[in-house]
């Protein structure tokens, strides 16, 4: 991929669409993609998975999402 990570745009926000799963405290936004299309997903230092397609994000997963939000 010929992007740096700070090249990358977000996929379709007209498509954006979020769940949240309270059991395991992970935080889903998909922007107008299945996330299964990506070409690349990256895992950040701080718990956060990017997935990336045609040099778009199409997806982030927030993990530990209600500690990094202070609901606890």
């Amino acid at each position: 991929m010929g992007n740096t990570y700070s090249d990358l745009r977000i996929g379709d926000v007209m498509k954006i669409w979020f769940e949240y799963d309270k059991q395991n405290d992970i935080l889903y936004i998909n922007f107008g993609y299945d996330v299964e299309d990506a070409d690349e997903s990256i895992l950040t230092d701080n718990e956060v998975v990017v997935r990336i397609k045609d040099g778009k994000v199409v997806s982030l997963t927030v993990f530990d999402f209600s500690k990094k939000v202070d609901l606890e």
